[in-house]
């Protein structure tokens, strides 16, 4: 096949031989080879006339053949030629960056567009919702997006215009087939500090130290020491020394269970490129260290085995369990050595060590002897220093020997009246409790009766001291829950809990109502009344109120850059109201309702995007140097002259950059043109004949 040269840019002209034969190929074969082959043995053997019938054979052969002559009309092709344009964060946030990337851009499309030979593709990129994409800068993957659809021979080539921190470049960049070049926005001397955490565990032991490192980082050859301010939920606790480059290791002290922001923060220097990477945030979730928990059990009953099954249950509680089988009073001549498995460490238990336990439980307990009077003292006065009680009263409670009767009166929340009430209710809800994080939701309550078994017992209080957040018969309190000094004391003021968890009637939710109660009593960060939560997902921010009141203020949120903005926080349910906002910083956001704070990281933790933002032209080198391109700085928006080159040819210069050219074409229309028909043909065939006939006669 034979092709003309371009004409111009428009259409083409394109000249080719093609044969369309009267009979198949394998048909023709078995026509002409016969004849060819006698044809060819009169040559060898020199008889008169071979070269003449030859010559008739190639004429019969042509025509049968039918050659055709076929002009094409094609339209050429453009190469597609990608302009990346770099919107991150590190763009935007950096003075006089944005402009010059938008000033190239412009310029470099209007270049572009003077060249019939180029179709010009502007993607730009990193301006997202997307918390993830937001947190990297991917230009070769917006490149592979522009250029998906491109054939490979189209692929002209592609210019990143960018500060060069670029966290996708592929190793197998030739793989393009053309020519990545690169614009380097920003200043070639410029000047930066950053700190960021080397080793960061994402767990720590409340109460225990937790051991991390740091690192402070600075350009050219800055060195010696720089104070790094510890910061832990948004209080600064100490500041220490560490030395730029070198890896320094950070003791803390995980102050609450659940999440912990940790940060450490260097003060800027003047000069400096950007104050957003001198600080550097670790996220820690707080774990309690195994609950210690006491339960002294008065006597053997129906509803001790529910507290010991329950609390044995949890992995994370260790179980101290005392259960008083025969009172001191009692004689019957057992022999000392017999009356228990193991003896009763009361002085051990309350006075040398009480302060290890986070709960002490007193289950159907009453007072006989067996615990000395003074150290009913020591319990009240363990509660008033954080400590945390639970009784879980039966009718002794309402008895003679009621430990209401004793100097733990001053820590408990209501005295008994001495009824006890035996007849069957549903336990419900108060207002309250539907508010309470300790019963609010509790499955089954929503109904009318509750979704759960009856009692049939309720000891009789006056004049409760606390939140009555649950009720029995004739509307008398049932669980109470109250603050007294610095810890908190629960008063379940029946002992037939273990009817829920034996399924009687249906049973009830005793786990989940014990456990609420047993970890408000313990602090759980989750279970407060008055609690403020704030969390990043993706780039929204969730905030939550929990709260006793009828309604919340608005919220005051500080964004990671300093400006301020307010939101208005909706019913969520009984307690809980909340709100949902989308965001467009990463950082630490600072939320404060009423007299209550929080903090909250939106975004990824430690961004790269904000890591390293001194402009750079050592990471794309590798990249643009493997497909012939060339990296290069925008001085004074000064760019280098575009110059179309062939698939061989160099793709840069000193003050220029190429981008290949494509011999791709589209076809628009075909003429034919037959060779061998018409007079003309058959002119030529009679005359091949006739001259071997005329030689044959002779």
């Amino acid at each position: 096949m034979c092709r003309s040269c371009w004409n111009g840019w428009g259409n083409s002209m394109n000249w080719s031989l093609s044969f369309e034969p009267f009979f198949s190929w394998p048909v023709l074969a078995a026509l002409l080879i016969p004849v060819a082959l006698l044809a060819f043995a009169g040559l060898w053997t020199r008889q008169r006339g071979a070269w003449l019938r030859l010559a008739a054979l190639a004429a019969l052969g042509a025509a049968l053949a039918n050659p055709v002559l076929l002009d094409e009309e094609r339209e050429p092709l453009k190469s597609v030629v990608a302009v990346v344009v770099d919107e991150s964060q590190s763009q935007t946030t950096i003075d006089g960056r944005s402009a010059m990337t938008d000033e190239a851009a412009a310029e470099l499309e209007a270049r572009l567009a003077r060249f019939r030979e180029f179709e010009t593709r502007v993607v730009r990129t990193g301006r997202t919702s997307s918390a993830t994409e937001n947190a990297q800068t991917h230009l070769f993957e917006a490149l592979d997006s522009a250029l998906r659809d491109v054939p490979p021979s189209r692929v002209g080539g592609a210019v990143l215009i960018t500060d060069g921190q670029v966290h996708d470049i592929p190793d197998n960049a030739a793989a393009l087939g053309a020519p990545i070049h690169g614009l380097i926005t920003g200043e070639a001397d410029e000047m930066d500090r950053r700190i960021r955490f080397e080793r960061a565990p994402r767990f720590g032991i409340v109460g225990k130290p937790l051991e991390m490192t740091y690192r402070v980082i600075a350009t050219g050859d800055q060195r010696g020491p720089v104070d790094v301010r510890v910061i832990i939920n948004g209080d600064e606790l100490f500041i220490e020394e560490a030395l730029i480059g070198r890896e320094t290791l950070l003791e803390i002290d995980v102050p609450n269970a659940g999440r912990n922001i940790i940060e450490l923060a260097i003060d800027p220097v003047e000069g400096e490129l950007t104050d957003v990477n001198n600080r550097a945030v670790a996220l820690v979730d707080g774990i309690r260290e195994n609950l210690r928990v006491l339960l002294v059990s008065g006597e053997p009953h129906s509803g001790e085995r529910t507290w010991r099954n329950l609390l044995k249950s949890d992995a994370s509680v260790d179980l101290v369990h005392f259960t008083i089988l025969r009172p001191p009073e009692k004689q019957d001549g057992t022999p000392i050595n017999e009356l228990s498995l193991i003896a009763f460490p009361t002085r051990e238990l309350f006075v040398e060590k009480i302060d290890d336990f986070d709960l002490i439980i007193f289950d159907r307990y009453q007072h006989r002897d067996v615990l000395p009077i003074l150290y009913y003292d020591y319990i009240a006065e363990y509660v008033e220093n954080g400590g945390a009680l639970l009784i879980a009263a039966g009718p002794e409670f309402a008895g003679n020997q009621s430990i209401a009767r004793t100097p733990l009166i001053a820590a408990l929340p209501g005295l008994p009246t001495g009824d006890v009430v035996e007849q069957g209710f549903y336990p419900r809800l108060t207002e309250t409790g539907e508010r309470h994080p300790v019963t609010r939701g509790l499955e089954g309550a929503a109904s009318e009766p509750p979704a759960w078994s009856r009692w049939f017992r309720l000891i009789g209080i006056d004049r409760p001291d606390g939140q009555v957040v649950m009720q029995g018969a004739n509307e008398q309190p049932l669980l109470i829950l109250n603050r007294k000094g610095e810890g908190r004391v629960g008063m379940f003021l029946s002992d037939q809990g273990w009817l829920w968890a034996r399924g009687f009637e249906g049973g009830g939710p005793h786990v989940a109502l014990y456990r609420r109660i047993a970890h408000w009593l313990m602090k759980e960060p989750e279970l407060e009344e008055e609690r403020l939560s704030a969390a990043g997902r993706g780039m929204r921010l969730e905030i939550t109120r929990q709260t006793m009141e009828e309604s919340a203020p608005q919220a005051e949120i500080t964004t990671p850059s300093g400006n301020t903005l307010s939101a208005e926080l909706g019913p969520a349910g009984p307690g809980r109201f909340s709100t949902s906002l989308e965001t467009n910083e990463i950082g630490i956001y600072s939320i404060a309702n009423g007299d209550l704070t929080t903090l909250a990281h939106v975004g990824p933790v430690n961004a790269p995007e904000f890591g390293d933002m001194i402009s750079t032209e050592e990471k794309l080198a590798p990249a643009a140097d493997a497909t012939g391109g060339s990296v290069r700085r925008i001085a004074d928006n000064d760019l280098p002259n575009i110059v179309p080159v062939r698939r061989t040819g160099s793709a840069s210069g000193n003050d220029w950059i190429g981008f290949r050219t494509t011999d791709d074409s589209i076809l628009k229309a075909v003429r034919r043109v037959p060779v061998f028909t018409g007079l003309l043909a058959l002119a030529l065939l009679l005359f091949a004949f006739g001259a071997m006939w005329y030689r044959e006669g002779r």
